[in-house]
């Protein structure tokens, strides 16, 4: 019978690239069946990364030169790090797969943005990409060098678009706090939301069971227009719901950023997590999770 060192070492290695929030949650989905090595950019994260189970190692994708020691470190990577702040070209990713190993299983944690405005249809996968912004045509840089990457390779590539992540550390409180207006309801537009635990056993699933090549919204079952949201969660924590006012005025009012995130409606069809990677959602309506959260002290 083999020990237990000889056992640790002998399981697949893991790397997860951009191990925040959702990488935390990912850890204890993984820790049982990989090495997990975790890449951050922050020292004083290292002991938080132990004490999850993960192997920490301080690299910057901002800086290549920091990457070496990533080189054929691990088959098997979870890429959950954004692109840089600016630009239509994502550089972090393209530093990333410098040093991936060929032939590598990847899966990469994208966004909905990249569909653009829909006018509240309901999508699938197969829609065509319309960036709106040089924040989602960065993500769109970003998958395309994933994808060639993995055509030159014969690597294994699995994209998990995902919406507006939510959690109970992760709801709009502040900004219901500070009165921050939403859009009347003639002109409010539909959003996606995914809780970031249920997004965290879609990439651990999507590890296992993803198709090569295949794209997959990491959404919930919610239909639901985006000041509704923001209603739920005031009603939900005691706080006054957001005053409702007019595209023209809220461009008035917000900051840009903002107000893009409020000028893209589309609806997300999810069959195919469930389908393919067997996902059960635990969350599956946002409004009713909201709910629970606030009873929870």
């Amino acid at each position: 019978m083999k020990n237990k060192q000889t056992q640790k070492f002998g399981r697949p290695r893991l790397l997860i690239v951009g191990c925040g929030d959702v990488g935390m949650r990912l850890l204890p989905l993984v820790c049982t069946r990989f090495r997990v090595f975790a890449v951050t950019s922050s020292a004083h994260r290292c002991v938080q990364l132990r004490a999850a189970g993960a192997i920490p190692i301080v690299a910057n994708l901002d800086h290549p030169s920091t990457l070496r020691r990533l080189a054929n470190l691990a088959p098997n990577v979870v890429h959950l790090a954004p692109p840089q702040g600016d630009g239509e070209v994502d550089h972090r990713t393209r530093h990333l797969i410098a040093i991936l190993p060929a032939g590598a299983n990847v899966v990469y944690v994208s966004t909905t943005g990249v569909y653009g405005d829909c006018q509240g249809q309901l999508i699938d996968e197969t829609r065509t990409v319309a960036p709106h912004n040089a924040r989602a045509w960065r993500r769109v840089d970003a998958e395309r060098v994933l994808r060639g990457w993995a055509r030159r390779t014969q690597g294994r590539l699995a994209i998990v678009r995902a919406p507006g992540i939510y959690a109970r550390e992760r709801l709009p409180l502040a900004r219901l706090r500070q009165g921050t207006p939403a859009l009347l309801a003639q002109d409010d537009v539909y959003t996606n939301h995914i809780h970031a635990d249920d997004l965290a056993r879609i990439v651990a699933l999507a590890l296992f069971r993803a198709l090569p090549g295949r794209i997959y919204h990491a959404v919930d079952d919610t239909r639901m227009k985006m000041g509704d949201y923001f209603d739920a969660v005031a009603d939900a924590f005691g706080l006054a719901r957001p005053p409702r006012v007019a595209r023209a005025q809220l461009a008035q009012e917000v900051s840009p950023i903002k107000l893009s995130f409020m000028s893209e409606s589309r609806l997300m069809r999810n069959e195919r997590i469930k389908r393919e990677l067997g996902v059960r959602l635990r969350y599956p309506d946002a409004g009713a999770a909201v709910a629970r959260m606030a009873l929870v002290k």
